[in-house]
């Protein structure tokens, strides 16, 4: 294992969420308006709304923007407009708590894969963050729900190849706007029923960072499992796939993935004091307390975020990061998020108080 003197650190962290507010209750009643004569299954899975452990939620536009129609160039109009606005507010806010200005920044790795921008969404707020001609940029796109935490682990592999150096990460996701007029299916309503808009900011630095240090990182990919999750490209936009397996998956699998890639981290489940979840939705927290072997309940900053948030994909386990910090961080934790590929992704961070 790496010396720690090496690793990268966390030296700050930001969150950021956009202006429109919906209750879980608002969102069901204007998906039942918009649905409910044209989608006849849509009376049993309006349940799915009240399951979820989400109460409200964030989006970029007013929730009547999302009762019309609307095309790729309508999405990414306002993709560009909601996603540069919370790439500046989250990256401020951590730039600032790192006491450091946008010219400090050295590495810029961006994450999102719920819009397509090129110039890519670093670029386009460069002037505004102030950041220096010579930054490096790593945009990423792709990795969904997983992308906060393989994102982590790319930013700090890119701060401990250049110790000193400032890395901003920005991991940041719009997925309210990828809603569905068009397509009636039990995933479009999956996708209404969870997903919220937001945006995590990380600062990281090998040698002098800080108190929390990225001790490992770690993958799985699954064979033959691309089905699961993931987008197609439409007409219209991107669609969502969702297999209703994924809680199954997660029980069935998860566990001995973890104990694999800790293995690989020389660690076991045993050294962990907390583990840091993407929460995809509630039964996907009881899977993964199940999976990981966890008492019913334990898994509270995980509900907390999805209960305030909804699933904002890639961003959402920084979320969880964050109220883990406000809490005080145990000695070592573990984040972990599952994403399109089939992927489980995860980082053990060391902490010390």
């Amino acid at each position: 294992m790496i010396e720690t003197k090496q690793t990268a650190a966390l030296v700050s962290m930001a969150t950021a969420v956009p202006p429109h507010l919906f209750h879980q209750g608002q969102v069901l009643q204007a998906a039942r308006d918009l649905l409910a004569d044209r989608y006849p299954e849509f009376a049993t899975l309006s349940s799915l709304f009240a399951n979820t452990g989400i109460q409200h939620r964030y989006g970029v536009k007013p929730i009547e923007w999302y009762l019309e129609r609307r095309g790729w160039p309508e999405r990414t109009q306002a993709f560009l407009e909601g996603a540069e606005a919370l790439f500046v507010e989250a990256a401020r806010k951590a730039i600032a708590r790192a006491d450091l200005s946008g010219s400090d920044i050295d590495v810029v790795v961006t994450v999102c894969s719920t819009g397509i921008a090129t110039p890519t969404l670093e670029a386009r707020v460069a002037g505004k963050l102030g950041l220096r001609t010579d930054v490096s940029r790593v945009p990423v796109f792709g990795l969904g729900c997983a992308g906060g935490v393989s994102g982590l682990s790319i930013a700090a592999r890119l701060a401990q190849a250049q110790p000193g150096a400032n890395v901003l990460l920005v991991a940041l996701e719009l997925c309210t706007l990828a809603v569905r007029h068009d397509e009636l299916t039990k995933a479009n309503i999956v996708a209404a029923s969870l997903f919220g808009d937001g945006a995590a900011a990380i600062v990281l630095r090998a040698g002098d960072g800080g108190a929390t240090r990225i001790e490992a990182a770690g993958e799985k990919l699954w064979p033959d499992t691309l089905g699961i999750m993931g987008w197609t490209v439409d007409p219209e936009g991107f669609g969502v796939v969702f297999q209703r397996t994924i809680p199954d998956f997660v029980r069935d699998h998860v566990g001995p993935a973890v104990a694999e890639i800790l293995a690989r981290m020389e660690l076991t489940a045993d050294d962990i004091d907390r583990f840091l979840c993407h929460p995809g939705g509630a039964k996907v927290i009881a899977a993964l307390e199940r999976a990981l072997t966890l008492d019913q309940g334990t898994l509270g900053h995980e509900r907390d975020v999805i209960a305030a948030c909804g699933n904002m994909s890639a961003p959402t386990v920084l979320f969880v990061l964050e109220r883990a910090r406000a809490n005080g961080l145990p000695p070592r934790s573990l984040l972990t998020a599952l994403g399109p590929g089939f992927t489980l992704s995860c980082v053990a961070l060391r902490h010390a108080a």
